[in-house]
């Protein structure tokens, strides 16, 4: 088995028939739970990719996300589409993906966060990723709507020399349309 090519690139530098396999092959590997609003989500920051001879073997990108926490909004780090192909899992590609995502998130963003699935959560926690003990919610067009089904599956990370918000108070979310988390 060959080394893979790693590869990290802002969106505006894929090109289209690039951003395509991504999305193809996240849809693959998440086995279709992957739609239109999923895809979205994944846009407008940084990828990391990993290939071989025979396409994507995995994928992970940081878009730039605000969260207000304690009357203070946050520049954040936040991690989507992290997928390994289903017949390399295992091998290490999701935590060197992780590591050029946190690389990313330590150069850029006051923390890091994102929504694990119960298959990720392992990845994460074992990468000193912390479930983030406070509320949640999201700035709905209504206001702040609490969102208590998704709290135990928001993790963070600590940026060196800038500490986690308290959970104390909650993680507000900026909206967007789809899954907000």
């Amino acid at each position: 088995m060959t080394e893979p090519l790693w590869h990290t690139a802002h969106t505006c530098r894929l090109t289209p028939a690039a951003r395509e396999e991504i999305r193809a092959f996240l849809r693959t590997a998440f086995e279709g739970d992957f739609g239109d609003e999923d895809w979205d989500h994944t846009l407008g920051g940084i990828h990391v990719c990993a290939r071989d001879g025979s396409g994507l073997l995995a994928h992970g990108s940081v878009v730039q996300r605000r969260v207000m926490h304690a009357h203070r909004s946050y520049r954040v780090g936040y991690v989507e589409g992290v997928a390994v192909r289903a017949g390399r899992r295992r091998e290490g590609l999701g935590g060197r993906v992780m590591t050029e995502v946190e690389r990313v998130v330590d150069g850029a963003y006051a923390f890091g966060a994102l929504s694990a699935s119960s298959a990720g959560a392992a990845l994460y926690a074992g990468r000193g990723w912390e479930v983030w003990q406070g509320g949640i919610g999201v700035m709905g067009p209504g206001g702040v709507e609490p969102l208590p089904d998704e709290e135990g599956g928001m993790y963070v990370r600590g940026v060196a020399g800038r500490p986690l918000p308290s959970p104390s108070q909650p993680l507000i979310l900026d909206w967007r349309d789809g899954e907000v988390t």
